[in-house]
């Protein structure tokens, strides 16, 4: 079986930043998938769960309320806790979303209130919330983008 692309990358050298995962395309049809990871694999710890849930709800409400919402195909966390997936039809470059992505962290950093989604009716697990955590770990994050710029996998 063949190993897939993001299994190709050395976690060991991974540090936080906003990278292109991968290019899918058919037809005159491309789609871009960045991972922005918000900490060091196997080196810091993963994002606690009720934060990681938190950050999900909070960035796919913003970018798919954003003036680029025509492009977002999904946003989730990934299965290892130490980022996020964002899906967005284009062939994008991290350059192309680095706006979109610190803006979302803004929204995120910047928000008071109920959690959008995170109610019964809404959201198969609503209660395991933590938005103060998600802050936490959007602010290092963020910081991360402004002053190291990580664009490229090592």
């Amino acid at each position: 079986m063949e190993r897939i692309a993001s299994f190709t990358i050395d976690h060991l050298k991974l540090l936080p930043g906003l990278y292109v995962s991968r290019r899918d395309r058919r037809g005159d049809c491309a789609v871009t998938t960045f991972d922005l990871r918000l900490t060091a694999p196997n080196r810091e710890p993963v994002v606690d769960m009720p934060a990681l849930h938190t950050i999900e709800h909070m960035a796919a409400t913003y970018l798919r309320s954003s003036g680029r919402r025509d492009e977002i195909v999904y946003f989730g966390p990934m299965g290892c806790r130490t980022g996020c997936y964002l899906v967005m039809f284009g062939d994008l470059d991290p350059e192309d979303v680095y706006d979109l992505v610190l803006e979302m962290c803004d929204f995120i950093l910047d928000y008071e209130g109920e959690i959008p989604g995170a109610r019964p009716e809404q959201c198969g697990n609503w209660s395991e919330q933590n938005l103060p955590m998600a802050k936490y770990y959007i602010k290092k994050y963020r910081d991360t983008l402004v002053n190291d710029r990580r664009f490229a996998y090592p």
